[in-house]
């Protein structure tokens, strides 16, 4: 059931929990949005609003067998995948988010990365990335430097707002980082293409 406008407010500054692996588990790709709009505030789902890419693009890169629903986000352990947010508040859009959060979001996922590292950190949204790091020339895509443990990833912003870039393009850029991940993965571990 679709939120309704009352429950999208009530939703304004909810916080939803990290989708983590349990403690030791392997954590390939760790996915780092810039903060949950009131949808996935009051679904408490990431990602959930409809018409953001995310689900669709993660998928169609190869992530996923299938398309799965926001509902879903419980299966992405399974699969070596995790989500965070820099900043934790739910907001109407971005741009209500302080520099201070986004900086403050940076120093928690600083953290968060050394507690469960994984082997690429990718954060979409390019512009929150610029300002959380101070690094106001980043670019999409891998980046030299490593984020602590973890290699970087830069993503486009796959909500529907971002009309610059299209769902193709979008997957396409989950594609070369699923790629390079996969790349990592030892001769033991081959990927496994019935999984969710």
């Amino acid at each position: 059931m679709r939120p309704t406008k009352a429950d999208l407010e009530a939703a304004r500054d909810r916080v939803i929990p990290d989708i983590l692996p349990p403690d030791g588990g392997t954590l390939r790709v760790l996915f780092c949005g810039i903060n949950p709009g009131l949808y996935s505030g009051a679904t408490g789902h990431h990602f959930a609003r409809p018409g953001n890419r995310f689900w669709p693009a993660l998928h169609r890169s190869g992530f996923t067998g299938r398309l799965l629903a926001p509902a879903e986000q419980h299966l992405l352990p399974a699969l070596g995948l995790g989500i965070t947010n820099l900043a934790p508040r739910a907001t109407a859009r971005a741009d209500e988010l302080t520099a201070g959060e986004l900086r403050e979001g940076g120093r928690r996922l600083t953290a968060l990365v050394e507690t469960h590292r994984p082997a690429y950190l990718a954060v979409a949204g390019v512009t929150a990335y610029r300002t959380a790091f101070a690094r106001p020339r980043t670019a999409i895509g891998p980046q030299d430097e490593a984020f602590g443990p973890a290699r970087l990833w830069v993503l486009p912003n796959p909500s529907g707002l971002n009309a610059s870039w299209s769902l193709e393009r979008i997957a396409a850029e989950f594609a070369r980082l699923r790629e390079a991940a996969d790349a990592l993965r030892t001769p033991s571990a081959p990927r496994d293409r019935t999984a969710p």
